[in-house]
This record gives structure tokens, C-alpha cells and sequence, in this order.
């Protein structure tokens, strides 16, 4: 069972007054989605500093395009963020610093989405055809006080019908507020572990770890990441989960054709 960080909780009794806040407010899924449905591809923000050991190995070999999704909620999209600044935006940007010249992170994150909404999605977002899927929601079913099992169920049947269509999973874990009840809580933390467990993905075991519940890395509404706040889920959360995965994914590319395949060579920074 993981545990709130010491800081996250500290900040509990504010942020469960305003979980309401969002539930009415800045996280309503609109009636319609937009004509691209949450998805865009992430604008590219300057080019960050980087050390000497972050930079991409150069190779004539050919470097296989790579299409990653970036699925989930107003914590995907970057609910009052600038477009460049939302974590699949950066995340696109610290591959490319990484190595990963054609990697693309599509971003299908859509303010107020619940688990029942994704999986009705689901269709349109594998138009995308990714290679990779970081699947992060259930918050809003949480503040719904939508029941677990359903909650899993959904999540389960968005895993399965990603890996169908040929993607890799990686599952961003989520944890809830203690005035939802000590009960509630401790299931739906355990969602995300059991589920990955079952169905083979790769877990981020709390997608907003170091960043939850610290007022200098979140917006007025003490839920929605800054900037700042992203840089740190990319930099920390992500990218070491992800990175060995598009190795791996790389490696397998290299060994089925007759083209040689790049693979970065490079040292995560922390």
C-alpha cells in the first residue's frame, strides 16, 4: 500500500476543500469535445539547458519515429498551463534533449474526464496509433465518489484495449484525499498497483510524487500543477520509467529489421 508523502499530507485539509472547488469549477468536461478531441501534438518550448551527458549521441544509423499518448485528464491536458508548458509538451522537448530525435508526444488530455469517458474515446485516441500510452486518470471518479470496482473496470478495459492495438502501458498511479474516507482512499490507492501487477504495464507508482500537495509547484486551486511542478513529474516520474521502455522497444526494433536503429545512449538526469 503506498503512503502519501509527509508534505502531501500537511496539505490535506486545504486541498480537500478544494477538491469541491474543482469538481464545480476549472475541471468541467465540456458537453462537447473539441473537433480534435484533446488531441494535439505538443508545441516546442525553448530548448533547456542541458549538461554534456545529456546530449544525444550522434549515429548514421536511422532512429525509428516513435509516437507516444499522453491519455488522461486536466492533469494531461495542463488545466491553466500554457500549451508548452503542459507535461507532454515538456516531455516531448527532454526526449528530443535525451536523443530521441522523432519522438512525438500527442496530448489527449481532456479537463473533467472520468474512466467511463476515456473508454468511450478510446476508438478516436487509437487513431494515433502509439507506440506508448502513460495512461494517468481517476481523479475525477474520485472526487465523484464513483464506486472502485467500476473505476478499475474501466481502467482495466482501457489497458487491454491499448495493448490490443499494439501499445505499450505505462500506468500513472493516482492518490486521493482522506475526507473521501479512510476506506475508500486505501482501495482506490490500491487500483493501480494491482492493475499493473495483472496486466503486465510498467507503473509510475504516484504520478504527482513531489510535487502533490506543495504550494510552490501547483496553481491557486492547490490541484493543477505550475510549470515548474511539471518539470519535475517529467524529470522524475516519467522519464525514468519511460525511458528503459523505448530501449527496450528500440532494441526490439533493431533486431527485426535490416536497417540499423539509434538507440540514445544518454544518462537521465535527476
Amino acid at each position: 500500500m503506498m503512503n502519501l508523502s509527509i508534505r502531501f499530507a500537511r496539505h490535506l485539509p486545504t486541498l480537500a476543500i478544494l477538491t469541491a472547488v474543482m469538481a464545480l469549477g476549472g475541471c468541467q468536461k465540456p458537453s462537447e469535445p473539441s473537433t480534435d478531441n484533446g488531441m494535439q501534438n505538443s508545441t516546442q518550448a525553448a530548448e533547456p539547458q542541458t549538461t554534456k551527458s545529456e546530449q544525444p549521441v550522434t549515429s548514421t544509423a536511422q532512429q525509428a519515429p516513435l509516437t507516444i499518448l499522453a491519455l488522461g485528464d486536466s492533469l494531461t491536458e495542463g488545466l491553466g498551463v500554457d500549451k508548452d508548458d503542459n507535461y507532454p509538451a515538456q516531455l516531448e522537448d527532454r526526449l528530443q534533449v535525451m536523443g530521441y530525435d522523432n519522438a512525438k508526444v500527442i496530448n489527449s488530455g481532456l479537463s473533467g474526464e472520468t474512466s467511463t469517458g476515456l473508454v468511450n474515446r478510446l476508438d478516436w485516441v487509437l487513431q494515433t496509433k502509439p507506440d506508448v500510452t502513460i495512461l494517468t486518470i481517476g481523479a475525477n471518479d474520485a472526487i465523484r465518489g464513483i464506486d472502485v470496482a467500476t473505476v478499475e473496470a474501466n481502467i482495466r478495459t482501457a489497458v487491454k484495449r491499448l495493448q490490443d492495438n499494439g501499445s505499450i502501458v505505462i500506468l500513472g498511479g493516482m492518490q486521493i484525499y482522506d475526507n473521501l474516507g479512510s476506506d475508500y482512499v486505501k482501495s482506490f490507492a490500491a487500483i493501480y498497483p494491482r492493475v499493473a501487477k495483472d496486466m503486465n504495464v510498467t507503473l509510475i507508482p504516484f504520478f504527482l510524487d513531489g510535487v502533490g500537495g506543495d504550494p510552490a509547484l501547483n496553481q491557486a486551486d492547490a490541484i493543477h500543477p505550475t510549470k515548474e511542478g511539471y518539470t519535475i513529474i517529467v524529470d522524475n516520474n516519467i522519464v525514468p520509467v519511460l525511458e528503459p521502455e523505448l530501449n527496450k522497444m528500440l532494441l526490439s526494433m533493431q533486431k527485426n529489421s535490416l536497417t540499423p536503429v539509434e538507440i540514445p545512449t544518454t544518462e537521465t538526469a535527476q
